[in-house]
């Protein structure tokens, strides 16, 4: 007879199940649930976009592409780095540098660990973090090494370089940040991007959320030019991922790319050939339409949600504005005196899904929203958030 224990591997055995999904799996019988646990556009993919990958369909357009994506697509994604990273570019150009299109940021995450992270080797994580940081970490075979942001949520170069050890490899990088919202400032991607240059650590600069931002800047090259900032900006050697998942709200579509140091991105896409093959053919196609549509209206619509949330909730919660993404990271009020944990299972009580902190740090002390939905929901929902700090 079959031993599962001796089937599965310690590697899974040392992952457990998302906490996302137990909250899904509490919420299960709810019946009209408000939600804001999301981490997802709650508008649909646009028109053009949708058109294009139906057209790529019916003009048979079906097969694999080779494995580092469609040419039309890596001239587009050259293209905005010209605009928007020159140095970068200028990498693409020389040869420095490569471009691989990849089935979503996640799917790049896991390529990149794979191939630069392994058995001895640490990997720097700021607490909090995107869920999978630690998964994919221990899949790798390698050590996730944490970097303490509380209480605001900004990474700094001495916090990076304290945790460095002759063992470090990687740092991944995440602004706008899942779940704070958080934006990482232009003083901190400079001086962290020139850390890990001299240092020799790889930065992996994930930039899932980039089109969300509420606090742009000009850029060193271009001063009419407002982008969020970035470590890209001061060193063409990060690992830059970006997708078309939040942006475009394409999450089930699976795409993105990543524009990195070509010693790295030649073995990421050797590593694609036998895992992902390649992305979805279909996809590759719309998503040389998505870069040219404009979703500035999504974005100061989401940006007017974030207000709100601030508005009605810092008068009640210890809350870091979020300058980015669609999420908030509120504090539970100490005088409850209950864990994040504790607090989520009495907002589902109410009927309201958001996620403990727990599922993202080492804390349990905060718990995340997405205000990514209709605005109806969103104030349902921070309506009952009031009432449990009044409680």
């Amino acid at each position: 007879m079959l031993d599962p224990k001796r089937l599965i591997t310690d590697r899974l055995h040392a992952i457990d199940a998302s906490g996302i999904r137990r909250v899904f799996d509490l919420a299960a019988q709810l019946e009209n649930p408000i939600n804001l646990s999301i981490g997802q556009p709650h508008f649909d993919v646009p028109d053009p976009i949708q058109d294009a990958a139906i057209e790529a369909i019916r003009a048979g357009r079906n097969a694999y592409t080779v494995t580092q994506g469609a040419a039309e697509l890596h001239g587009k994604i050259h293209k905005q780095m010209r605009s928007e990273l020159p140095d970068v570019a200028d990498a693409l150009a020389s040869g420095a540098a490569k471009s691989l299109v990849i089935s979503g940021v996640s799917g790049g995450l896991l390529l990149a660990l794979l191939t630069c992270a392994g058995p001895g080797d640490e990997v720097l994580i700021p607490d909090p973090y995107f869920v999978m940081y630690r998964h994919l970490v221990t899949l790798s075979g390698a050590t996730p090494v944490y970097i303490d942001t509380y209480p605001d949520f900004q990474l700094s170069a001495e916090k990076v370089a304290a945790a460095i050890t002759p063992r470090t490899k990687l740092l991944l990088f995440n602004s706008p940040s899942n779940p704070t919202g958080v934006v990482a400032t232009d003083q901190v991607c400079r001086e962290v991007a020139d850390l890990c240059r001299e240092r020799g650590v790889l930065l992996l600069n994930d930039e899932i959320y980039d089109d969300f931002c509420y606090e742009k800047i000009p850029r060193p090259h271009d001063a009419d030019q407002m982008r969020c900032a970035s470590p890209a900006v001061y060193d063409p050697n990060v690992l830059l991922m970006r997708g078309f998942s939040k942006t475009y709200a394409m999450t089930g579509w699976r795409l993105g790319y990543v524009v990195g140091p070509t010693a790295v991105v030649e073995q990421m896409t050797k590593l694609q050939q036998y895992t992902f093959v390649c992305a979805p053919s279909m996809v590759q196609a719309a998503g040389v339409v998505a870069l040219d549509v404009d979703m500035s209206a999504y974005v100061e619509m989401y940006r007017g949600k974030r207000d709100r949330v601030v508005e009605m909730l810092s008068e009640h919660y210890e809350l870091t504005t979020p300058g980015g993404a669609f999420y908030a990271f509120p504090k539970v009020p100490e005088r409850l005196g209950i864990t994040a944990t504790q607090f989520v299972e009495r907002a589902i009580e109410r009927g309201l899904l958001i996620i403990p902190g727990s599922v993202f740090s080492s804390r349990d002390t905060h718990f995340r929203l997405s205000y990514a939905c209709e605005d109806d929901m969103l104030e349902r929902g921070l309506e009952i958030l009031v009432e449990l700090a009044k409680s």
